[in-house]
């Protein structure tokens, strides 16, 4: 595997993200949750481990926070060599699709008659404003959920909560239980506004649950709600994949 497909060093100087996420991604990094993140990091990858992705604030360097009319909230990076790119669900052009992402193809089919795409990447969709947005943004190589609860949570759901504050209408897309665990936190932060979020839910896309009751993610048709809800507001959405 080559360099560039992993983690190299614990330095945010080399995370690049949007200026509007700027202020937020520095407090957090001198706040103590994010110093300790950081020293985690660098002792992990001291101690020889494989770290992905490669850049872990991919999604605020293509999503700008003004641009978010959609979040897609995953749990944590593809922990298979070469798959994760900082982007939920997404894999690197050339890189066979993971089942969940399939899943993912298979409603968009079903749901938009869009025929699954050549290529796996999502990339598209991040620059066409949906944040594909983890709530922990490494993990090591075979060990999912290896870098859940050491200070990425802090910094996504200030993400979150910050989305859900400033935005005028957005929808956020709630796969499985871990992603449905912050409804809670996108309604308070929407309390004191007029303006509104809408909050979709159903189960994750992957093998095991996809077609489980009661909210099964094949036929939830999140894509063709959060498209007529966004046209209500005067605003498009593109959920193509090859332009």
């Amino acid at each position: 595997m080559t360099d560039h497909n992993r983690l190299q060093f614990a330095d945010p100087r080399a995370w690049p993200v949007h200026p509007s996420w700027q202020d937020l991604a520095n407090r957090f990094w001198l706040s103590q949750q994010g110093q300790a993140l950081l020293a985690f990091l660098q002792h992990r990858l001291q101690a020889g481990a494989l770290v992905y992705p490669p850049e872990p604030l991919r999604a605020l360097r293509l999503s700008p926070l003004p641009d978010v009319k959609v979040v897609i909230l995953g749990q944590d990076p593809y922990h298979g060599m070469g798959q994760a790119e900082g982007l939920a669900f997404s894999v690197p052009s050339g890189v066979t699709t993971p089942p969940s992402l399939r899943n993912i193809f298979k409603e968009l089919q079903r749901d938009l008659g869009q025929a699954p795409p050549f290529e796996a990447s999502l990339s598209p969709w991040a620059a066409n404003g949906v944040l594909l947005l983890n709530t922990c943004l490494t993990v090591e190589y075979g060990l999912p959920a290896s870098h859940a609860k050491q200070g990425w949570e802090a910094l996504t759901d200030a993400i979150i909560q910050a989305i859900a504050e400033y935005s005028e209408a957005c929808v956020f897309m709630l796969w499985g239980a871990h992603a449905q665990s912050k409804a809670t936190l996108i309604a308070q932060a929407t309390s004191h506004k007029s303006s509104t979020c809408l909050v979709l839910q159903a189960n994750h896309p992957s093998p095991l649950s996809a077609l489980r009751g009661p909210q099964p993610f094949i036929g939830c048709g999140h894509f063709s709600k959060a498209r007529q809800w966004l046209q209500a507001k005067g605003m498009s959405m593109d959920w193509r994949l090859e332009r």
